[in-house]
């Protein structure tokens, strides 16, 4: 079990200056808990390995579905992806994958450009990103960081295709949607202001 110390006690025993220890512990570098008043601590052992300059990037478990109905199937990701890795948290997002805005995925990406990730495990390609991970992939290697995806099944050309066309109509449909009842919502207030004059 890993001891934990005080800022003070890691900058006497390691040199490290307390607000280095605070960006490690931020970037998930290094393992620190909270003191019942709140103050961080930090672990020995993470420590240790930082100093022996053992690669302490994070591992990072990704896990999408599409839409808040898929909640099933975004917990079974997760604990899919947990068997490989279950020292490490996973990182779970409600989001098409043809969104490269994503809020969660926008925090990866940045932090493997600063380096700070070492390894981004998905289920599936198409669970990171629908269409380009090709792209994606070569970003993160061109920074020192693996992609792992476990269940990298093949798919034939067509099958692929069937795929890619079912998430572009997906896209267009919600869209239409949101669309339609932005259209219905203005002319209600129109009405409304027209009532009112």
């Amino acid at each position: 079990m890993s001891r934990y110390i005080t800022p003070q006690e890691a900058k006497k025993q390691f040199g490290f200056h307390p607000k280095t220890l605070n960006r490690w512990a931020v970037a998930g570098k290094i393992d620190f808990i909270r003191s019942v008043g709140g103050h961080a601590r930090y672990s020995v052992n993470s420590l240790e390995q930082v100093a022996h300059g053992e690669d302490t990037r994070k591992v990072i478990l990704y896990a999408r579905v599409s839409t808040a109905g898929q909640k099933e199937d975004l917990q079974s990701q997760s604990e899919y992806i947990s068997k490989a890795y279950p020292q490490c948290r996973v990182i779970s997002e409600t989001g098409s994958g043809m969104n490269f805005k994503r809020k969660n995925f926008i925090e990866i990406m940045e932090a493997v450009a600063r380096k700070e990730v070492k390894l981004i495990v998905v289920a599936h390609k198409d669970r990171l990103v629908r269409f380009g991970f090709e792209f994606i992939e070569w970003f993160c290697n061109s920074h020192n960081c693996q992609i792992e995806v476990i269940n990298n099944s093949y798919k034939t050309p067509h099958q692929e295709l069937v795929d890619d066309f079912m998430a572009i109509m997906h896209c267009f449909s919600s869209k239409l949607y949101f669309l339609r009842r932005y259209k219905d919502e203005i002319k209600k207030e129109v009405e409304q202001l027209d009532k009112q004059a």
